[in-house]
């Protein structure tokens, strides 16, 4: 076993390398971030050396055991930082099982004996990082210390009955070191700000220190073999480049092709206070393995659930509205079960009906929907009967269209789910067409960090296609230049903070160079002046309209809602924002028209309906964003996300 083991570590070893050596050739330009966090997963081969007959201070066994193995799990939480291409740390925070069994022994009676044990720790790794080669090979080492947290052992002897106990004399805190390598493979675009890898590995773990007894002489070393998934973020920063620098720029060839802009705020608002609107989507996503509710979604008890209040969730969430992810939106969101069942609590006639849809399996979609209705029945106390159930194979508005074949994992993970229809007022006030079954919105107040009015955009027409990327230096009147980039998408975004940086104002060059894909240099300028404003007094509104995976489904869809809800809050001389979103499904340029035509649709509305009331000086700004994950509203890692990201957002800001 330990032989045939060793052979396979140094096969993963040898590979590992490989991988990484062809990895470098290919010099792939990757945004690298410098701190990680994760998770790791891992099987742990544990071996025994030593003597062990006294197991506690009431159990001798007769005959002593000597060698042992056996395969137990391993599972961390883990931190990685990155300074440079070649040296960097890791911490491990883990759970680390080191248990076996002992190989048989034969006691004095001539009877088989046997040991095993599920000796346990929380273990704290942390470790030095090596690239040697500067690309995605590593190797790591470092200490371990280990805290027990399991001492448990089962003695077996023919013709007695077997003993569970647990050991006497074990350490409780041990010290020990460990060894490995590994290899990072990436997940994501190369230019995607948030990075994700996933890592496969290798380590030893030496016996040296690790002798879990005060007892005897019973060591254990551990050859482990895992796979860890890790997530970066990398912040586009400004660096400070001298003047002599930007001088030395190659040769550059002017293209029509290309149309360079820039929307830059002559106030940059820091904060502003904001009331949104949020609309809940009316679905519950199950995970592919189970018809479980997943347990992201707020679960109560019979006792948390009679002071339940929807109003609650206004206050005590993570405050960060912002133009990135949104942790507080989908925690209101994450209570749809809770807040179902407090309104169907509070109005007594409502119905809802639950549609849950699996994958050629309605009878699964039955029992998802079942799942619901006996939370909402034996947690709030609904009436059964005021709630019905039905399975289907899809949903009724699929994701999956007939014929798809791309991405038809994050399709049909959208497609497996419970959907919330009613037609009690009381449930699902229309926050968009009518036949828009979106549930009741939330009020939710919270501080807006670096709005989007605060953003300077740059906007190159046409880049997509002409470029395989392209910058932008922007340069103070002092000749301090902050470089920015590069980027592959026609428009990009940086908070006006940013760029000023300490300075309460500033006139700026904006110097754009783009590289075509016949190997030329494209440059164009533009110019901006930036001044801070900080005003928490101000309060703005938000509203969003969520689309279903639906081509057809237009903005006109929403008249109604914009024109009769939205547009009577519009003051005159205010400014409006409507920004445009989608998930990442689908093609990038395709979701960038198709997010840019919703936003530009919405305005149209708003503003002829601003016309018709005769209001005036109301300044319009409309962006299609896209798939763009830095100015995503949430992330893409669950469906409900994804489905929030199909959105167009209305900000509405008063005159100052």
């Amino acid at each position: 076993m330990l032989h045939y083991t060793k052979q396979k570590i140094t096969l993963l070893f040898s590979v590992l390398v490989l991988a990484a050596t062809t990895a470098h050739a290919q010099k792939v330009q990757r945004l690298q971030p410098v701190w990680w966090f994760g998770e790791s997963g891992a099987a742990n081969f544990n071996f025994y050396r030593g003597t062990t007959q006294v197991l506690n201070d009431n159990l001798t066994v007769p005959a002593a055991f000597h060698k042992g193995k056996g395969v137990r799990p391993y599972a961390s939480l883990l931190t990685e930082y990155r300074p440079g291409k070649v040296w960097g740390g890791m911490l491990n925070i883990a759970y680390d099982n080191r248990g076996g069994k002992f190989k048989d022994v034969i006691a004095p009676c001539n009877c088989i004996a046997t040991l095993s044990t599920n000796t346990s720790y929380i273990a704290i790794e942390p470790s030095l990082r090596i690239a040697p080669f500067a690309n995605s090979f590593y190797i790591f080492g470092g200490p371990t210390v280990s805290f027990n947290i399991n001492k448990s052992f089962t003695y077996t002897q023919e013709k007695q009955a077997d003993l569970r106990s647990e050991w006497s004399g074990i350490h409780k805190t041990l010290l020990s070191a460990q060894a490995g390598a590994g290899i990072d493979i990436p997940l994501s675009s190369k230019t995607n700000t948030t990075q994700v890898m996933l890592s496969p590995f290798v380590s030893f773990l030496t016996d040296f220190g690790h002798v879990p007894r005060s007892t005897e002489s019973w060591s254990v070393y551990t050859i482990r073999t895992g796979v860890a998934l890790k997530f970066g973020m990398v912040k586009k920063t400004a660096t400070k480049t001298p003047v002599a620098e930007t001088q030395a720029a190659p040769a550059t060839v002017t293209e029509k092709e290309v149309q360079f802009s820039v929307r830059a705020p002559k106030v940059v608002p820091l904060n502003r206070q904001v009331k949104e609107t949020f609309p809940l989507r009316n679905s519950v996503f199950f995970d592919q393995s189970s018809a479980a509710i997943p347990d992201r979604y707020v679960q109560l008890n019979k006792t948390t659930a009679v002071s339940f209040k929807e109003n609650q969730l206004q206050e005590s969430q993570p405050e960060n509205l912002n133009n990135g992810r949104s942790a507080r939106q989908l925690a209101v969101y994450h209570n749809i079960l809770n807040i179902i069942g407090d309104r169907m609590r509070a109005n007594p006639a409502s119905t809802i009906a639950l549609t849950g849809a699996s994958y050629k399996n309605p009878s699964e979609g039955k029992i998802m929907a079942e799942n619901i209705r006996q939370y909402l029945v034996t947690v709030f106390g609904i009436d059964g009967a005021r709630i019905s159930t039905e399975g289907r194979d899809k949903p009724v508005i699929p994701s999956e269209q007939p014929g798809a074949v791309n991405e038809l994992a994050l399709l049909r993970e959208g497609d497996r789910r419970v959907d919330i229809t009613s037609t009690s007022p009381e449930l699902l006030t229309q926050v968009g067409g009518s036949t828009a079954g979106f549930l009741k919105p939330v009020e939710i107040t919270t501080v807006q960090s670096d709005p989007l009015d605060s953003h300077v955009l740059f906007n190159v027409a046409g880049a997509n296609d002409a470029f395989d990327s392209w910058s932008v230096a922007v340069k103070d009147d002092q000749g301090n230049v902050q470089n920015y980039g590069p980027y592959t998408s026609d428009q990009a975004s940086i908070a006006g903070k940013t760029i000023l940086g300490n300075n309460p104002q500033g006139n700026y060059t904006i110097s754009m160079t783009g590289h075509t894909k016949t190997g030329r240099t494209v440059t164009k300028e533009s110019s901006v002046s930036l001044m801070k404003m900080d005003d928490p007094k101000q309060e703005g509104l938000r509203y969003s309209i969520l689309f279903d995976f639906d081509k057809s489904k237009s903005i006109a869809t929403y008249e109604k809602f914009l024109t009769d809800i939205v547009s009577p809050l519009i003051a005159e001389n205010g400014t409006v924002i409507i920004h445009g979103h989608t998930d990442i499904i689908g093609d990038e340029k395709y979701n960038r028209s198709l997010s840019q035509n919703r936003a530009t649709n919405a305005r149209q509305i708003l503003e002829r309906a601003l016309s018709n009331a005769g209001k005036k000086g109301v300044k319009f700004e409309s962006f299609g964003f896209g798939e763009d994950e830095s100015l995503a509203p949430f992330e893409n890692r669950l469906p409900e996300e994804r489905f929030y990201n199909r959105a167009v957002i209305i900000d509405i800001i008063p005159a100052k």
